[in-house]
């Protein structure tokens, strides 16, 4: 089924901007249930596939030999806020390696949470690496290094054992060659990102959550994954987050991502799902609405107060500095 999606934004009664959007929800085999747009061009997925970055640190046995809790495990699936728990977990991840922040290589910036970087620079603080959204990551990239006696140096390198474990769980779950039948540059937070089709993303985390298509160990690390997410989506994320949202919406039967540039991953386990978006435009504002649109569509039939529930999440209201309604961004149906 191909319906197109259209995110648009209004001010009084007119539409002011428009954002194109492509994606798929398919099962494990890759056949689609819902696509719209080219779901077949490269895209880099940026952050939105956090958790097949992670599942080397369930399956070398890491996460459990180092005694990494729910919290922990989906700290290192985050792109969190910044905000001060997201820091003193990160930190402890890193002390459960006899590590510290002095052994991330991901660099700094502010927290994304406003009234957390406006605390901290009226404090004559200064951000460190602890605050950058992908510390829980870079944490638990560490925690695997370590407990395969790797030396952690460098290990955000493409030709690092790290980052070679990453790319063999990339190339698996999306049946791609990534780096070489796909783009490849590097991301924010220094390590390399591959390109893949969303139809390859959306088929990788049908395949994670339905156990078919791939090893059964490698599966059940990443269901272990998107379950702590479902668990602890805060520390996935932070306060007023969208991702937090769409979980919290339905406890334990979503798993959503967001990415940079307007992309968004997920699952939905009870339907052996999986699903990948993206904003040609890069807009998160119009991502977060044509996921939570995306989810509306999956449900209609299955659970029609979810749905709702997601169409509802598929439009935000616009006020101005005074708090007067403005316009709204919104999905339709182009």
């Amino acid at each position: 089924m191909t319906t197109d999606i259209v995110i648009e934004t209004t001010r009084g009664n007119a539409v002011e901007s428009r954002h194109r959007v492509r994606g798929v929800v398919c099962d494990a085999s890759g056949t689609p249930v819902l696509a719209f747009g080219d779901i077949d061009q490269p895209v880099f997925p940026r952050s939105a596939i956090k958790v097949f970055q992670a599942i080397p640190l369930i399956e070398t046995g890491a996460a459990d030999a180092l005694g990494l809790d729910t919290g922990d495990l989906s700290l290192a699936c985050a792109s969190h806020s910044g905000e001060p728990g997201h820091v003193a977990r990160a930190a402890s991840v890193l002390a459960k390696a006899g590590l510290s922040e002095h052994h991330l290589e991901c660099g700094c910036h502010w927290p994304f949470d406003q009234p957390v970087a406006l605390a901290l620079a009226r404090a004559g603080g200064e951000p460190g690496q602890l605050h950058n959204n992908c510390s829980g990551k870079h944490a638990g990239f560490l925690c695997t290094a370590i407990h395969e006696r790797e030396d952690p140096a460098g290990y955000v390198g493409a030709d690092h054992a790290v980052q070679r474990r990453v790319r063999e769980v990339l190339a698996d779950l999306t049946e791609t060659r990534p780096g070489e039948d796909q783009p490849a540059g590097i991301d924010g937070c220094a390590i390399p990102t591959y390109a893949a089709p969303l139809r390859g993303f959306a088929r990788g985390f049908a395949r994670l959550t339905a156990g078919h298509g791939v090893d059964g160990a490698r599966a059940a690390a990443g269901q272990r994954l998107m379950a702590a997410c479902m668990a602890e989506p805060w520390f996935m994320a932070g306060t007023r987050r969208a991702c937090v949202a769409l979980m919290e919406a339905a406890p334990g039967r979503v798993f959503a991502k967001t990415g940079a540039e307007g992309v968004f991953c997920g699952a939905v386990p009870e339907l052996g799902l999986g699903f990948a978006l993206k904003v040609d435009d890069g807009a998160t504002r119009a991502s977060e609405a044509a996921v939570a649109a995306v989810l509306a569509r999956v449900f209609r039939t299955q659970d029609g107060a979810l749905a709702e529930r997601y169409a509802a999440l598929s439009h935000t209201t616009l006020r101005n500095w005074q708090g007067t309604k403005v316009g709204e961004v919104r999905a339709v149906d182009a």
